[in-house]
């Protein structure tokens, strides 16, 4: 049986604590839940530095640095985006690990990807990656599957993570 996002959050809040690992978000499909998900668990002000809602590309150009040459090649929904998103919050807010969230939530495509398409980004000072998903069902569906996907993604993170000041 799969987790709730507040189980995996609680999880995750707790393994960053213990680590003494910082986290930031930037959500674009998910516009929020993700860090609001880590916030309503108890003990998230010891590891949430912030997060940004970037739903639009002047946000994820502007905010987070993502380059805009890139966003008008691939588009928003994109690996490379995703990583570079995880990897602006992370020096935007100055936490340790960025996660991020893009894709289409339907109920059209987006510059040419389905709806499901979603992509996940990690990022810490060693570097930054993105998960790519295909998920079903409706918008608020495909929008809370991303959100469990962020935080298993962060968790796995954070007990991979072997950062120097790390416990």
């Amino acid at each position: 049986m799969s987790r709730t996002a507040g189980e995996v959050a609680a999880t995750a809040v707790a393994l960053a604590i213990e680590r003494g690992i910082t986290v930031a978000t930037a959500e674009s499909l998910t516009a929020g839940l993700v860090a609001a998900t880590l916030a309503d668990t108890p003990g998230a002000s010891g590891m949430l530095q912030g997060g940004v809602v970037a739903y639009q590309n002047s946000v994820k150009a502007g905010v987070l640095g993502v380059s805009a040459e890139l966003l008008s090649v691939v588009g928003s929904v994109d690996a490379d985006v995703a990583a570079a998103m995880a990897d602006g919050a992370r020096r935007a807010c100055g936490a340790d690990v960025g996660v991020s969230t893009t894709g289409v939530a339907g109920p059209l495509a987006h510059d040419g990807k389905p709806v499901g398409t979603v992509f996940i980004g990690i990022a810490t000072s060693s570097g930054s990656t993105a998960h790519a998903y295909s998920f079903h069902g409706d918008r608020p569906a495909i929008r809370a599957q991303a959100q469990v996907a962020a935080l298993e993604r962060l968790l796995e993170c954070l007990v991979a993570t072997d950062l120097p000041h790390v416990k």
